[in-house]
């Protein structure tokens, strides 16, 4: 303990210095295929719903009561993305959280209509 009465891994600026491993259990890797950046999340449950979770998984379930990209949750809780990950892979496990992976665009545009684009780009 320091003299203020904290312990030494708290630092007045930065707040409390808990390392990402410790958040997740030493886990690096998300157990859920298809969670990238893109992926939306939505809590099926609220925080207060759910007793005993860690502030962490709170947090998460707070932001996630609508449909939210797993890039807006990782900046929001203010953790690296894969930490997010292995979070939010442990939710959905939990059957706490959904998640929907974006379609991709299978359609590319013709190169006719890109160089329109760029043409009228140019244009400007």
């Amino acid at each position: 303990m320091t003299a203020r009465g904290r312990e030494s891994w708290y630092e007045d600026e930065a707040g409390p210095l808990v390392r990402s491993y410790a958040v997740t259990g030493g886990r690096t890797r998300s157990d859920t295929r298809g969670l990238d950046l893109i992926t939306l999340v939505v809590a099926l449950r609220t925080a207060s719903e759910t007793p005993g979770l860690e502030p962490e998984y709170s947090r998460i379930l707070s932001l996630c009561q609508r449909p939210v990209s797993v890039a807006e949750v990782a900046a929001r809780v203010d953790l690296p993305l894969p930490v997010v990950k292995v979070l939010l892979s442990d939710l959905i496990e939990r059957n706490l959280v959904l998640f929907r992976t974006a379609t991709p665009v299978t359609d590319a545009p013709s190169p006719h209509v890109l160089q329109a684009v760029l043409d009228g780009i140019r244009k400007l």
